[in-house]
């Protein structure tokens, strides 16, 4: 089959609201006018508001699904989300790697969800991750995820450590001197994003949202800044949607 539009790749969970994960990364490929496959890392029950349970996909089923879908398709750029640990997220990177040097990885490092379930139960292999990330285009941290991947005393030093090893975009949602200002760490170079002047509420899967546009941008073709800039937009545009913790998908 021959496709017109390139090709993104989504592993992520499977989450029923449709505000976060695979669902979310479907909407939001949809709307970039990019092709979306997708890969479950994990099936959760749970709403925007409530976390219930989490059953995690083997890593062997992850891989082999990978595997086939890599090898059938020409995917552009792939988005990883929520794994199980430093050590699933350093096989699916690896995996990536060694099928296609070519393609953007960007991962979305879930270590808590919005509603305070923890994802991550140990994130002490800095080897482990350090090697995966030297294989990523990009690294999507919060805050407080910056800080505890990079065990600095604070989410800029944390940044700028991680930066030795992929670029960062450092996000400003948990930033309380800087509301909604994001930092793009890019080997030498820092750029500032700043918020639009919409008035925007808190969603549920706006971090999945982010980096799954990130993805679908470099995927058009889009340089790193210009891809993180246009996905910051459609973030906004998607949190002023609604006053709920669900929104909408608009382009």
């Amino acid at each position: 089959m021959q496709f017109n539009r390139p090709i993104v790749l989504s592993v992520a969970g499977m989450d029923p609201s449709g505000g976060a994960g695979l669902l979310a990364d479907m909407k939001t490929f949809e709307q970039h006018r990019v092709y979306g496959l997708g890969i479950t890392t994990a099936q959760t029950v749970q709403t925007e508001r409530l976390f219930f349970s989490i059953r995690w996909e083997h890593d062997e089923d992850i891989l082999t699904a990978l595997t086939k879908m890599l090898a059938h398709y020409n995917v552009i750029a792939v988005k990883i989300g929520i794994v199980q640990n430093i050590q699933s997220l350093h096989r699916i990177v690896h995996c990536i790697h060694t099928m296609n040097t070519r393609i953007n990885i960007i991962v979305d490092p879930v270590i808590r969800s919005t509603t305070e379930f923890d994802f991550w139960q140990q994130t002490d292999d800095k080897k482990q991750l350090y090697e995966a990330l030297q294989q990523v285009k990009l690294i999507t941290p919060n805050y407080k995820e910056a800080v505890q991947l990079a065990a600095a005393p604070n989410a800029k030093e944390a940044a700028v450590r991680l930066s030795d090893f992929c670029n960062v975009l450092l996000k400003g949602g948990h930033n309380e001197e800087e509301p909604g200002i994001d930092y793009l760490f890019m080997e030498k170079t820092v750029l500032k994003l700043e918020p639009g002047e919409r008035t925007v509420y808190p969603k549920h899967g706006s971090g999945c949202i982010l980096s799954a546009s990130i993805a679908a941008n470099l995927a058009l073709s889009h340089d790193l800044a210009t891809a993180c800039r246009y996905a910051k937009f459609y973030t906004e545009n998607f949190l002023s949607s609604t006053h709920h913790l669900l929104g909408y998908h608009v382009s």
